[in-house]
């Protein structure tokens, strides 16, 4: 469509669509909550029809809502959960960077952070060691690489701990596809593996997404005692060539005390200190 072509000088990729729907976004602050027809057009430097069909399409997304009495318009709910998502995500990135950096100078490892999205993991921060004999990796990952959740111990701990329709409906949609020389291919061995991950509080993948690949993972826990996100170690069996319970008992004390002192940051108190408090 034409209305979506770059003007000249501004690269081909970008879209004049997107930008236009996110300027009509942009338009509502806190002292404009509330905005006619005629108010968005004058903001954001559109006419009026043309405001409008984007307004429609934006409110049959849910990012708008109608005033059915004055027919103005206001932010919808996937706008304020798209805010609400950002400043959570910076507050929980804000918080992991140094911790993260310190569990990885301490293992010698390459850890990370991640939160799910549907049947994936979203990478949010990724630290390598600063200690020249660094035993770290580099899988090409960075912060918005995505993985499935199944075949990941970050992906273990965060689908461990969600309700159970919630957990079967991410495992409806997900192919246990072989990975790696152990992924968990069978939904019942799956659905106990995750089951030990919640008595246990610690995910172990022994070459489940990648050969010669293994990772440790514990859950963070928000102010509300939810898991909103995981961390974790990984080895190379190259770098650590022993066995998963030799590295396990390596490190998961420290990834324990990582995940509990980013959980304390984010406000979580474990039931007995909050049973004293």
């Amino acid at each position: 469509m034409t209305e979506d072509r770059a003007p000249a000088g501004v690269p081909a990729s970008h879209s004049v669509s997107l930008e236009r729907g996110l300027s009509i976004l942009d338009a509502f602050t806190g002292d404009r909550s509330v905005l006619g027809i005629a108010d968005l057009a004058r903001a954001v430097g559109l006419n009026k029809s043309t405001t409008h069909r984007y307004v429609a399409t934006l409110t049959a997304l849910r990012y708008l809502q109608q005033d059915a009495e004055t027919k103005k318009y206001f932010l919808g709910p996937r706008a304020v959960d798209l805010g609400f998502a950002a400043i959570d995500s910076m507050e929980l990135t804000r918080v992991t960077g140094p911790l993260l950096q310190a569990l990885a100078d301490e293992t010698g490892f390459t850890v990370s952070a991640a939160v799910r999205d549907g049947p994936d993991v979203v990478y949010v921060d990724r630290r390598r060691s600063t200690r020249r004999s660094s035993l770290a990796m580099d899988l090409n990952l960075h912060a918005g690489s995505r993985l499935p959740a199944y075949c990941t111990s970050m992906g273990k701990v965060l689908l461990a701990f969600q309700d159970p329709a919630a957990l079967r409906h991410v495992l409806d949609h997900t192919d246990l596809a072989r990975r790696g020389p152990r992924t968990i291919t069978n939904r019942e061995q799956l659905l106990a593996a995750l089951a030990r991950v919640r008595r246990c509080g610690i995910a172990v993948n022994d070459e489940e997404l990648a050969p010669g690949l293994r990772s440790f993972s514990a859950p963070v826990r928000d102010r509300s005692g939810e898991v909103v996100a995981a961390i974790n170690v990984a080895v190379y069996l190259t770098l650590a060539p022993t066995t998963v319970e030799a590295l396990a008992g390596r490190l998961e004390g420290p990834l324990r005390r990582t995940a509990a002192e980013i959980s304390r940051r984010l406000g979580h108190r474990p039931a007995l200190e909050q049973g004293s408090s």
